[in-house]
């Protein structure tokens, strides 16, 4: 839905913004027009458009969720956008675009998406386009199914029905009553007519209507598993309902060579070049990390990596040093941060010595952040399959960081994993570059991880 309204958005800023551009290069009779010229102007006007909605999540509908909350938003990325314009035309003051045609096309632009936007949210309220989709089992899984598309509403799905053995005893909200037995899927089936069936059962052994499921997918109905489900609309794993069989037949938890040679050329590319470019800024914040607080610039800490091999990871210091053993959870460190540490962690410009680590071969820019050597121990007792995240080296930002942020207790360090698993599994290079981006807008604004 959000890809779909950021193509029709940039289809029509670049129709509007191109013909206020010729509107205003007063082509007379006969005379000509520096196409190319416009053309380049144009896209550079939208290009910095669609930037600065992006930054500002105005593609994000869990955060714009209606009309009312998108237009102050608008405002303020009308405003970045015209900084964005401004700054480019001081790089490239031949792009002229500075000029009254490139003011007009920028208002232009805005009652484009305003008008648009009033017609999305209409039509995405009405939501004429979702699937109507039949669950299979009452179980835990359902349960977190239904509470995650409840919670996305508007969502690609619409719950017609749950369907188990009429003498399950697993509680079901009421708003959705049960329907069963599965014996009789066929009927429920013909009834309900779904687009979709979900399998959430926790035991299908004996109880998994096969002939009728296969019938259901011969009719063009796909059947799906609630695992394939859940990741889609979430991003991570259900780590309680995975089963060992899941991980063994997975055509996923694997890369290829050369997607790990990509990766890892990247890494170590981009780490070459913010050593380079940043070196002055490291100075500076060297400086100011010095001048505010008593103690070393840097934090070293022993950090397990990848197969378990300890290392030693470099960040810029951010706390007073303590005195004695100290809990390893950011709240309970809190009255430590210094002034300057608060704006690093928030900038998460402390992490930039991490491109040494990368340089050495212990940590790549993307991936699982690594853990502490004192914590390792009791995430291996406590979270299901933490040895996964051992197998693949870690990264100085990763899919938990930008869709979580901090873990201050046991019970978020699981949900944590619950990213760090999506990564592994499906980890490839155009994961990284989402996950890269992800953490340039939250940089370059100073905001959490949802």
């Amino acid at each position: 839905m959000a890809l779909s309204l950021v193509m029709l958005e940039a289809g029509s800023l670049f129709v509007g913004v191109f013909g206020t551009m010729l509107l205003w290069s007063h082509p007379g009779i006969g005379a000509s027009v520096d196409v190319p010229s416009v053309l380049g102007q144009s896209l550079a006007v939208v290009g910095c458009c669609l930037v600065s909605f992006y930054l500002n999540d105005l593609y994000d509908l869990r955060s714009v969720r209606s009309f009312a909350k998108f237009l102050p938003r608008l405002v303020e990325s009308v405003g970045i956008a015209f900084f964005l314009v401004a700054t480019l035309h001081f790089l490239l003051p031949d792009t002229r675009l500075a000029e009254r045609r490139f003011v007009s096309s920028l208002l232009l632009t805005s009652v484009l998406v305003v008008t648009l936007r009033a017609v999305s949210y209409r039509v995405i309220r009405s939501n004429p386009f979702a699937e109507r989709v039949l669950i299979l089992g009452t179980g835990g899984l359902t349960s977190q199914l239904l509470s995650e598309i409840e919670r996305r509403q508007p969502c690609q799905y619409t719950v017609v029905g749950v369907a188990d053995d009429v003498d399950s005893t697993e509680c079901l909200p009421a708003r959705y009553p049960l329907r069963g037995p599965l014996r009789h899927l066929d009927k429920i089936v013909e009834e309900l007519h779904p687009d979709r069936v979900i399998v959430a059962l926790a035991e299908r052994r004996g109880r998994l209507p096969v002939g009728q499921l296969l019938d259901s997918r011969m009719h063009g109905i796909p059947v799906e598993d609630a695992l394939d489900t859940y990741e889609r609309l979430t991003g991570k794993v259900a780590i309680e309902a995975l089963t060992p069989s899941a991980l063994i037949f997975s055509r996923d938890f694997r890369e290829s060579r050369v997607t790990l040679v990509l990766r890892r050329a990247v890494s170590l590319l981009i780490a070459v070049l913010g050593l380079t470019v940043l070196a002055p800024l490291f100075g500076l914040i060297a400086l100011a990390i010095r001048l505010d607080s008593r103690g070393p610039v840097f934090f070293v800490q022993d950090r397990v990596g990848l197969y378990g091999r300890r290392f030693r990871l470099l960040k810029f210091r951010t706390m007073r040093p303590a005195n004695g053993h100290t809990s390893e959870w950011a709240r309970d460190n809190g009255d430590r941060i210094t002034r300057v540490g608060r704006w690093l962690r928030k900038s998460r410009l402390d992490e930039l010595p991490q491109f040494v680590n990368v340089l050495r071969g212990e940590m790549n820019l993307v991936g699982p952040r690594p853990h502490p050597t004192t914590n390792v121990e009791l995430f291996r007792d406590k979270i299901p399959y933490y040895w996964l995240r051992l197998l693949v080296r870690p990264g100085i930002t990763g899919w938990a960081q930008v869709r979580y942020g901090y873990a201050n207790d046991l019970r978020e360090e699981t949900e944590k994993m619950r990213y760090d698993l999506f990564y592994i599994k499906h980890a490839s290079l155009w994961l990284d570059l989402r996950i890269l981006f992800h953490t340039t807008k939250i940089v370059s604004l100073g905001r959490e991880g949802r």
